[in-house]
């Protein structure tokens, strides 16, 4: 029985997983062993191993040399190395001796950088659909992507009708699509991620799913936590919150257009498929909400802190106000403002106070005349995320007594109205530390 339409899922496969003949016959295996992944958006090839180079830096390199007047003949040679090599192992005639020819006269004439780093995935998107007999969908046709890097709503349209088709398998591949003026244009973060999510909000999917080489995404950073546990299913806001804080999920806006119509997206393992991963969902299930207290743990200890203070602050109308125009001014801006009734502190990141901090305190002892200023260069922020938190007594104690028996000190604490997390500030030096033993509160 062939798939509705609306039973469709849209398999999106990164850069580890096409990076040779081997991953892609495990990505074939992948698609055909589930009738419902009829839309594959596929990257460029990645790294076979350490001592290789992604197809994508190499087109960039291509590119600078050509925009240089030099030779770039042995980068050239490496990508047409891969993808005829691909093509051999696999089987398939896709046509990319005469691609990659005028992917060569192309670099000579001078395309923009956006259409040189755009042919890793069109080549590989052409092998693909030629190997999986599949439809080719061209980008450059149907996904309009604005001047702020956005896609735009006519893409929905033009998209959907592309891929209107339920019987039909389509590849088309990520990461570019065309501005106003017809022109190739990438996605300015999240590339690929961003094209399925485009692909399955445009045909209307079940599902989106992401393949990478990691088995769906973790409660802690992997570097600083042992074996940190996956997470088995988080919401969009969760995720939001974690990725703000440094972990490595998708981007939001690689999120955005299925969250804004509610596609659960699932974060597989092209190495282990039978591993479920994680599933990002608008609401979490019952039997998650019973067995989770948090969702994870992220932070970053790349912040600085700025604390003024003054007696009366509170009664001084515009305080605030003014504090924030002096980082205005100096086009800085600010991640967070706790305050308290006669001081207030801002947290930056610390790269925009580089060889700038005794500058911008002076402008505000001149603009404020506080009682005192003092400024730490270098302080970590600690986020513990959980949809369920407002709604579990005793989470913020357990976070502050695991820091207390860790012997460490919190230099401030900061919950937004919508109780979906609590942030803790601490010695930067201390948070490695802070993090294993908030994990270790919550996880064991």
């Amino acid at each position: 029985m062939k798939p509705s339409t609306s039973a469709r899922i849209v398999s999106k496969f990164g850069g580890s997983s096409l990076a040779g003949a081997g991953q892609l016959r495990k990505v074939r295996s992948i698609i055909d062993a589930d009738s419902r992944r009829r839309i594959i958006v596929p990257s460029a090839p990645g790294k076979r191993d350490s001592a290789d180079t992604k197809i994508t830096d190499l087109l960039y390199l291509c590119h600078h040399a050509a925009q240089l007047g030099a030779d770039f003949s042995n980068s050239f040679a490496q990508i047409v190395e891969r993808f005829t090599g691909l093509e051999q192992e696999l089987g398939v005639d896709a046509g990319l001796a005469e691609q990659l020819e005028q992917l060569r006269a192309d670099l000579q004439r001078g395309v923009s950088a956006d259409h040189a780093a755009s042919r890793g995935e069109y080549l590989c998107g052409r092998l693909l659909a030629a190997w999986l007999d599949a439809e080719f969908v061209d980008p450059i046709d149907c996904v309009v992507i604005g001047s702020s890097g956005l896609v735009e709503p006519e893409t929905w349209d033009l998209l959907g009708q592309r891929l209107a088709d339920p019987e039909r398998r389509y590849v088309m591949p990520g990461f570019y699509g065309r501005d106003a003026e017809g022109r190739v244009r990438t996605f300015t973060r999240g590339g690929s991620d961003v094209s399925g999510a485009v692909a399955a909000r445009a045909a209307g999917a079940q599902l989106y799913e992401n393949w990478t080489d990691v088995s769906g995404l973790l409660m802690a950073d992997p570097r600083i936590v042992d074996n940190p546990r996956p997470m088995a299913e988080v919401t969009y806001a969760e995720i939001r919150e974690m990725a703000y804080m440094g972990a490595s999920v998708l981007h939001d806006e690689a999120m955005a257009p299925v969250r804004e119509v509610g596609i659960p997206v699932n974060i597989r393992n092209t190495n282990a498929p039978e591993h479920p991963g994680t599933r990002i969902v608008a609401q979490l299930s019952a039997e998650t909400l019973s067995g989770t207290q948090i969702a994870g743990v992220a932070g970053k200890d790349s912040f600085a802190m700025i604390t003024v203070g003054k007696n009366l602050m509170n009664r001084e109308v515009g305080f605030v106000y003014r504090l924030l125009g002096v980082l205005e001014h100096n086009d800085i801006p600010f991640e967070h403002c706790p305050s308290s009734i006669d001081s207030v502190s801002v947290i930056v990141e610390a790269r925009w106070l580089e060889d700038r901090a005794e500058q911008l305190m002076d402008e505000i002892r001149r603009t404020l005349e506080p009682d005192e200023i003092d400024y730490v260069p270098r302080i970590a922020l600690i986020a513990i995320v959980g949809e369920e938190m407002a709604h579990t007594p005793g989470i913020a104690a357990r976070v502050f007594r695991a820091l207390a028996q860790g012997g460490i000190n919190v230099r401030l604490i900061n919950q937004g109205a919508s109780e979906l997390n609590i942030i803790v500030g601490v010695a930067a030096e201390d948070y490695a530390e802070a993090v294993r033993v908030i994990y270790g509160e919550f996880v064991g």
